[in-house]
């Protein structure tokens, strides 16, 4: 997929790309490939039903009205989309694996998204919790941070209103027009009212469901410099959160808690494993002193083929396709580990993954890992 290089889409191409990632099946590693692979969306388009079809899935494509109208629904409520190669796309989800080719977005112009910290935490949280959220978040926003969060209750809720003033970024699991719960609609009315931003990769109309909070915590952990664990069970979404920011190579802070309260477990136990210890903005602000911004030295690309690499080799065989399936497990494995272990091309490869991942039997993580679905 196409990285921001600040090549704005022209409209038609906007509904090619939008058409591409509606697509069943078609997420942002598949499109991504896809898109290596055809040179232009328009291209995967024509291409995708000869490659469903060899492999016995259907491949429900968007039509072009239907993408067109979801435009003219999410610019009816302010919003807009936003391609990976354009150049107000969020500069440092450009370098996390599978970043979304398009964002639905609603405010934000004039925010500073080279500059993050997300803060997340517990929905049950405490007063205290509460009350150092807002700390933090107003700490940092007065040295010049954009606030990150996922409008959740108790701490991303603390979080988002303490940077009003500041600046926030609110990331949602559903739709643009699915906000999620209900009870903060109207903060994310004045988030957007306040020159904050909305964003989600989900299309209109689509209704948060438990397998799309994970989903979300990438994009709040690959928009951020570093997260920050205020308060948060063992086993929660925030631990979720700074698990996929440390694959991301991103910075996690925790705030310490009481150990007789199960809401601190989780950050007490993140420091055990190394996270910084937070008792003020002072201890984030030190720790991002010295941070690239870009962090490009740090991040890991999402695999492809090398430059030039050639996809005129004939199509793989039934062998072939046994071949890469008895070589894969559950486990993630490197691609270049299945090369390796089946002595096939990177081009036969690549278009193995295209097939399996269309017929939903794979899953990506970390860019370069992927695993047959249990």
């Amino acid at each position: 997929m196409a990285r921001a290089t600040g090549t704005s889409l022209g409209p038609s191409q906007r509904v090619s790309w939008l058409r591409l990632i509606r697509t069943a099946n078609v997420g942002p590693q598949t499109f991504r490939q896809l898109l290596n692979r055809n040179g232009s969306a328009d291209a995967a388009i024509a291409a995708l039903p000869s490659l469903a079809g060899r492999i016995g899935v259907g491949a429900r494509i968007p039509s072009i009205s239907e993408a067109e109208d979801e435009i003219a629904a999410l610019e009816k409520l302010g919003g807009r989309l936003i391609a990976s190669c354009e150049p107000d796309y969020p500069p440092l989800l450009t370098h996390i694996s599978g970043a979304p080719p398009l964002l639905s977005v609603i405010g934000g112009e004039r925010l500073d998204l080279h500059r993050t910290v997300a803060i997340v935490g517990a929905r049950n949280a405490s007063a205290a919790g509460q009350r150092m959220t807002q700390m933090l978040a107003t700490d940092l926003g007065e040295h010049g941070y954009t606030v990150v969060s996922g409008l959740a209750r108790g701490i991303d809720a603390a979080a988002h209103r303490a940077s009003l003033t500041g600046g926030t970024v609110a990331v949602l699991a559903g739709g643009m027009d699915c906000i999620y719960p209900d009870e903060n609609i109207p903060l994310a009315r004045s988030i957007v009212e306040a020159g904050g931003m909305l964003v989600t990769e989900m299309p209109l109309g689509w209704q948060p469901r438990a397998q799309d909070f994970p989903r979300r915590n990438r994009l709040v952990s690959g928009l951020s410099l570093g997260v920050v664990v205020v308060e948060a069970a063992k086993r929660s979404g925030s631990l979720i959160t700074a698990r996929l920011a440390l694959e991301q190579n991103r910075d996690v802070f925790a705030v310490p808690g009481s150990p007789l309260d199960p809401r601190a477990e989780g950050g007490n136990h993140l420091i055990q494993q190394g996270a910084r210890l937070v008792t003020s903005a002072a201890d984030i602000l030190e720790s991002l002193a010295t941070a690239d911004p870009a962090r490009q030295s740090l991040l890991e690309p999402d695999w492809q083929p090398e430059p030039g690499e050639s996809f005129a080799d004939p199509d793989p065989t039934t062998d072939d396709r046994a071949r890469l399936l008895e070589a894969m497990s559950l486990t993630p494995t490197p691609v270049d580990a299945l090369i390796g272990a089946t002595g096939l091309s990177v081009s036969a490869i690549q278009m193995l993954l295209l097939e399996l991942d269309l017929a939903a039997r794979i899953e990506w993580s970390s860019g370069q890992l992927v695993a047959l679905r249990p």
